[in-house]
């Protein structure tokens, strides 16, 4: 099983066939090479390992964002527990 995480396409960079993307606020350039779609500014890819898996629709990869906000405040809560007991 991999996990990928829904991505914000920023911009193309068609020369060298990759993408930079927004992932959870932070930028980076990722391969594009598995996706044969059109893309454009604004559309989200699914991410794993560097490389745009496939495409999301805006709604789905919004929902999944929140859902790992939400386990990232989980986790950081249980381990401020633990460092206060």
């Amino acid at each position: 099983m991999c996990l990928s995480i829904p991505s914000e396409v920023v911009e193309i960079h068609p020369e060298d066939n990759t993408l930079t993307v927004m992932t959870m606020g932070v930028q980076r350039r990722i391969s594009r090479h598995l996706i044969l779609d059109e893309l454009k500014a604004g559309d989200y890819v699914l991410v794993h390992a560097g490389f745009a898996m496939g495409t999301i629709d805006v709604e789905s990869a919004r929902a999944s964002l929140e859902l790992y906000q939400d386990i990232i405040a989980s986790i950081e809560a249980e381990e401020a527990n633990q460092v206060t007991a």
